[in-house]
């Protein structure tokens, strides 16, 4: 029998969660049926997210466990590790199969039956909108799903840090007068062959999360020099020619596995440079053009003083703020040079984890900020 959650926020989430696996599920093509993971009981999301929750507060030999759980049976995957004896999903058995797990990409299989739910083994290939449950650090819980393409990070769900709770909006009505920001959002279909959603930004994005420096990447339009305006010249570490890494592999004639992973080294690549202190440069088909560089207020522009701040969350409000209240120099930095640059786009990574794109709203005459931290998890 299912043991009783004690979790209280994942009885809140769990109808929340089922929903949207039940939402996609509906909205993709006949055709991709087959292919999708089933869609997972209210009762059972409850179950795991409660064993989940009071694992990620123990401790293995002094280590925080941190686990990934998939939803699916063994025949829903290719090579996978079968137990040969099942475990019962509870806390004291995920703490001690955390360590064989730590790697990314692989999963603890987790399936049901009427004595209720166990851990059959671990699974490094999952179905598309298979329900996945990541215990990131004590307390904090991310559930999402992997994309059709499987190319690139999974599409966040819902966050559950302690009492608290965010569910994702993919909707996000608050970027609709921002087409720029509209490429952060979560994918709204079930995409199954190439080049139907660029998610290359977002890439970049959890890359330059990754690295845990901080950084700060503008785009800029192609074939443009305006931009030059707003930079200290000369530029520090200019890029000549451009490096086009990620446009040619993006457009590369191969199968979709190796575009795929050669499109992950090339922004690894670019990636990487972000952690050099200055901002990185990168046009809107992807040419990296310089790093390091600084930016400085256009001789024409006046200091910014307002933005309106939002963030891809259900029941969140928008905030209008000076631009210093939002962060340190990287954060100013980037509201002035779009200020400036109104053509442009500015990615900002904090050491402390948070993330936010920043782009010009025509509807509001201003600069938008927009936090999707959430989204990188």
């Amino acid at each position: 029998m299912l043991s009783e959650p004690t979790y209280l926020a994942a009885r809140v989430v769990a109808p929340m969660i089922a929903k949207h696996f039940a939402r996609h599920r509906a909205d993709a093509r006949p055709e991709d049926v087959e292919q999708l993971a089933p869609i997972p009981p209210a009762g059972l999301v409850e179950v795991m997210i409660d064993a989940a929750f009071w694992a990620s507060l123990r401790r293995e030999e002094g280590h925080p466990p941190r686990i990934s759980l998939a939803l699916l049976e063994p025949a829903q995957t290719t090579l996978p590790v079968v137990f040969g004896q099942r475990r019962r999903l509870m806390p004291y058995n995920l703490l001690k199969l955390a360590p064989a797990v730590e790697q990314p990409g692989i999963h603890l299989g987790v399936w049901y039956d009427e004595d209720g739910l166990y851990v059959w083994g671990t699974a490094t290939s999952i179905p598309p909108l298979c329900f996945v449950l990541e215990v990131v650090e004590p307390g904090l819980l991310v559930v999402k799903h992997r994309r059709a393409d499987g190319f690139g990070k999974f599409v966040n769900v819902a966050i559950l840090r302690g009492d608290q709770l965010q569910l994702v909006d993919e909707d996000n009505v608050a970027v609709a007068d921002c087409p720029a920001l509209q490429g952060f959002l979560p994918d709204q279909g079930l995409p199954t062959t190439r080049g139907e959603i660029d998610n290359v930004m977002v890439e970049l994005a959890a890359v330059m999360r990754a690295h845990g420096r901080g950084g700060l990447v503008l785009i800029v339009p192609n074939q443009s020099t305006a931009w030059q305006e707003s930079i200290v010249q000369p530029i520090t570490y200019p890029v000549v020619p451009a490096y086009g890494g990620i446009a040619e592999d993006r457009g590369a004639d191969q199968t979709r596995w190796k575009w795929q992973e050669e499109v992950r080294r090339a922004i690894g690549i670019v990636g990487g440079f972000t952690a050099v202190d200055g901002a990185t440069i990168i046009t809107q088909d992807y040419h990296l053009l310089a790093f390091g560089a600084k930016v400085a207020r256009a001789e024409t522009s006046v200091p910014v003083d307002k933005m309106v701040l939002t963030e891809p969350v259900i029941d969140s409000q928008a905030r209008f703020l000076h631009p210093a209240q939002n962060g340190g120099t990287r954060h100013l930095a980037a509201a002035q040079f779009v200020h400036d640059q109104r053509d442009s786009v500015a990615l900002v990574a904090s050491q402390d984890g948070f993330f936010t794109v920043f782009a010009w709203s025509e509807t509001l005459q201003m600069v938008h900020g927009h936090r999707i931290d959430v989204l990188l998890l």
